[in-house]
């Protein structure tokens, strides 16, 4: 008789733990993508403003001229240039749609630069030489943007890693449970094969198979679900037309296809090592 008959496949408990560990790692599995992405679009976000320079500035066409002029003197600043009503529009439509603003509503004077690479600082330096040419002009550098943007997307990393933590303890936490359970429904058996010389080892080895598998399997079904669920909402961005830009997006990359593939070998393995444990602390309880 082979070990694997002293446990049948067909225990009824087993397929409810095989639910739960699958509902746990396709939780577990979407957590991590949800992190990567938040981790993309912070670098995204700021790497796309990073040297961008916004000037407003209030007055006359003349007073614009000259502040694009000093804009363009500034040491440090590669290009600037004077947006246009056009320009205006392709800012406004995420909010005012592709209709175009309206011919009444006044647009703002507003002077796009950008700085060369490794250059910082320079919107004090901007806004000290438009005070003293007696233009009135707001410089918006987006470092503090920025930097609020990166603080979002961390403390959403963080609470995203925290509740992959939590869902591994939940799965570990289960899956020892049912171990347990499982040996204490063959208590008998554990003790004739003590009795026949068998080792803790050996018992043990038994469950960790039969748990390495079920892991193997759980993840693997997880993994698969949240590659569908993430396939779905990609979709659902791509359908969007643009106007979730502002959110982490699966972008189902290499990393996302690295993270679906070691959620059934980190379930497994995962599985295996608290069904050892458990076996090897409950079998000192009773014999």
């Amino acid at each position: 008789m082979s070990t694997s008959s002293l446990l049948p496949k067909e225990d009824a408990r087993d397929a409810a733990l095989f639910f739960v560990v699958c509902a746990l790692c396709f939780l577990g599995a979407l957590a991590a993508l949800s992190a990567r992405a938040a981790y993309s679009a912070a670098n995204d976000w700021t790497n796309d403003v990073t040297g961008q320079i916004t000037i407003r500035v209030e007055g006359t066409p003349l007073h614009l001229k000259k502040a694009l002029e000093i804009t363009r003197r500034q040491k440090g600043i590669s290009s600037a240039r004077a947006l246009n009503k056009s320009d205006a529009e392709e800012l406004l439509s995420p909010w005012l749609g592709k209709n175009g603003v309206p011919d009444g509503l006044p647009l703002p004077k507003l002077i796009a630069a950008e700085a060369f690479a490794g250059v910082s600082g320079l919107g004090p330096k901007l806004e000290a030489s438009f005070a003293a040419e007696k233009i009135t002009a707001t410089v918006d550098d987006h470092v503090v943007w920025s930097e609020d943007v990166r603080k979002a997307t961390d403390s959403a990393r963080l609470v995203a890693l925290i509740a992959v933590a939590l869902l591994a303890a939940t799965a570990i936490a289960v899956i020892a449970f049912a171990t347990h359970s499982a040996l204490l429904a063959r208590k008998e058996i554990v003790n004739v094969l003590h009795l026949c010389g068998a080792k803790d080892s050996y018992i043990a080895g038994m469950f960790e198979r039969r748990f390495l598998g079920l892991g193997l399997q759980a993840g693997t079904v997880g993994a698969v679900l949240a590659l569908c669920s993430a396939a779905i909402l990609l979709y659902m961005a791509k359908q969007s037309d643009g106007q979730v830009w502002l959110l982490p997006q699966l972008s189902l990359s290499m990393v996302d296809g690295l993270i679906l593939g070691l959620t059934p070998i980190i379930a497994g393995l995962s599985a295996m090592m608290a069904a050892r444990i458990t076996v090897i602390r409950s079998l000192a309880e009773l014999v």
